[in-house]
């Protein structure tokens, strides 16, 4: 599985290298700040449920602003990904928001959360 996000990462990457999708790679699975389950969780409790929840079921992503995101991550942690990716966060917050719809939904092609062994 994890194989098959990076590939969707660096189709929607094409210019970034490889060493940019393992980055993003290594913070999605990153036991640490609780992998995909930890982000899906945070999303939700700060009211972008059905937002998220779309992009893990089967059918249509609805789409995220970077604000928005921003404001359910966190403005530090939006900072600490720009940097991790050497570029500015406004810039981060917006790859991010473009993103993460088709990476979740790639992460989850049965419509829910793979189990923590998966």
């Amino acid at each position: 599985m994890l194989d098959k996000l990076a590939d969707t990462l660096k189709q929607y990457l094409p210019d970034s290298g490889d060493a940019l999708v393992d980055k993003a790679m290594h913070a999605l699975h990153d036991p640490a700040t609780g992998g995909l389950h930890g982000l899906v969780a945070k999303l939700q409790s700060s009211g972008l449920g059905d937002t998220v929840n779309s992009w893990i079921a089967k059918g249509e992503n609805l789409p995220i602003s970077a604000d928005a995101l921003k404001a359910a991550l966190g403005n530090e942690h939006v900072v600490a990904l720009a940097s991790k990716f050497g570029i500015d966060p406004t810039e981060a917050a917006d790859k991010l928001a473009a993103l993460l719809p088709g990476v979740i939904d790639k992460a989850t092609p049965e419509g829910t959360l793979p189990t923590a062994t998966s």
